[in-house]
């Protein structure tokens, strides 16, 4: 299986997170840091790094009252 790199709007819809949120959790060391494009200042995230982080993020939220 090839490792394709994500850009932010890729990674948003993967986490349900915004750009803002992925960047503070980034900047608290919970969530993978991506990787420098060639050419300017362009970022994106391996589709590897960030399917695991979204397994290691546990069992999924319930849904309805109890």
């Amino acid at each position: 299986m090839t490792d394709t790199l994500m850009r932010v709007p890729a990674v948003k819809q993967a986490t349900g997170y915004s750009r803002s949120s992925i960047y503070a959790l980034m900047k608290q060391g919970k969530f993978p840091a991506p990787v420098k494009l060639s050419g300017g200042g362009a970022v994106a995230w391996r589709s590897s790094d960030i399917a695991a982080w979204i397994a290691a993020q546990g069992a999924p939220a319930k849904r309805g009252a109890a």
